[in-house]
């Protein structure tokens, strides 16, 4: 090998890993800076306790609006 090789090789070896969103060049979300991954990461739990508390905020509405309880009103349970 010549010296071009090994240094390059160096280079490369010091270099951190790269994640799939730096791959990807995926710019970080509207609200905040993080970039949306695949997988088990803070910018998906953040979405899915979003999404959790508009739906636990539509139940009740529900309940508030019907005047009986979700389980009822799904015909869940029966009085």
């Amino acid at each position: 090998m010549n010296s071009n090789t090994e240094k390059a090789q160096e280079i490369e070896s010091t270099e951190p890993e790269k994640t799939d969103s730096e791959i990807k060049n995926l710019s970080p979300s509207a609200t905040t800076n993080d970039i949306p991954e695949f997988g088990w990461s803070g910018y998906a739990e953040r979405i899915n306790g979003r999404f959790a508390m508009i739906g636990l905020m539509a139940v009740l509405l529900v309940e508030a609006l019907s005047k009986i309880s979700f389980l009822e009103w799904a015909g869940i349970i029966s009085q």
